[in-house]
């Protein structure tokens, strides 16, 4: 990622603090300490999300409690039967899973459990919260990138790829209500509140 060499450079929307960031909220704000993922075992990009996540998980004396599919129609039973054996849902950037969001935003709601979320649009479009980055930001950096190599300043490969610059907590006020979940004081000095 440092030096990729020959004719590659990039952005990356993998921010190596998004999970662990997202994961000690869970463990430092909520008494529960049973996270439910759902995830799809067959999309190599979760599979490294995932052992993110037990990593994190680890640190901070979290149980996962995972749960795979293999197709979309399938997420609501997951979410489902993860209910009275998770205290909080995490949905990390699963293209299956976030592609069904709506079925783990119902039973979430339903059984008011907080449901966190792996980036900003799965916040507005339910999730209680996640630590994310504007996509504008990445593409922008991008652009810095192009700019730099088209100029000849530097060739591809001299430019490290890089994660966005701004990481930053956004939570769902509407959201929270839905699940029950009271927002602290604290979290409004950190976080960027939606509806």
């Amino acid at each position: 990622m440092e030096k990729p060499g020959g004719n590659i450079t990039g952005t990356t929307d993998m921010h190596p603090e998004a999970i662990p960031k997202t994961v000690q909220f869970m463990a430092e704000q909520f008494k529960g300490k049973k996270v439910g993922v759902i995830y799809n075992a067959g999309e190599p990009n979760s599979v490294a999300q995932m052992n993110q996540v037990k990593k994190a998980a680890k640190k901070y004396k979290l149980k996962l409690v995972p749960v795979t599919v293999s197709t979309s129609s399938e997420v609501k039973q997951a979410a489902e039967s993860l209910v009275g054996k998770a205290d909080l849902f995490y949905i990390f950037t699963d293209n299956t899973v976030v592609s069904a969001l709506e079925s783990v935003i119902k039973v979430a709601d339903d059984h008011d459990i907080p449901l966190f979320v792996g980036e900003l649009d799965s916040v507005k479009r339910g999730g209680f919260a996640a630590y994310g980055f504007e996509y504008y930001d990445i593409g922008y950096e991008a652009g810095k990138m192009a700019a730099q190599i088209l100029k000849g300043e530097k060739k591809p490969g001299d430019i490290s790829v890089e994660p966005p610059s701004k990481l930053k907590l956004v939570i769902n006020e509407k959201a929270a209500k839905a699940m029950n979940i009271p927002i602290k004081d604290e979290w409004k000095k950190e976080a960027e509140l939606i509806q």
